[in-house]
């Protein structure tokens, strides 16, 4: 027989964490099956109006509402969003906050 103080199950363990360890452990799961996806036969989409030999942003769509993004002069490198990611890129994209801004035309020198 055992004697001591109890230990702590699997189960203990998962209900002591904390919300924000909850919402990291989530996060990892989603990124690590994002990643683990096959996307060699995706369909990979650009802006209307891009010519082949210009540079692009290129789009795939994933299961589940996820996107997985490429510039078009690296396609090897592809960063993957969840559903809730892409929508919270393109509302903050929509509302300008992304925007840049415009670089001055004299080369970033004040006038004297």
């Amino acid at each position: 027989m055992r004697k001591g103080p109890p230990t702590m199950t699997d189960a203990d363990d998962i209900a002591a964490k904390t919300p924000d360890e909850d919402v990291k452990a989530r996060k990892a799961r989603e990124r690590d099956e994002l990643y683990g996806l096959d996307i060699s036969g995706v369909e990979w989409h650009s802006a209307p109006g891009t010519e082949e030999h210009e540079e692009r942003v290129e789009i795939a769509y994933l299961p589940e509402g996820a996107v997985a993004m490429r510039s078009s002069l690296d396609p090897d490198t592809v960063l993957r969003y969840t559903e809730a990611e892409w929508r919270a890129f393109v509302l903050g994209a929509r509302d300008g906050e992304f925007d840049l801004e415009a670089a001055p035309h004299n080369g970033g020198l004040t006038a004297e």
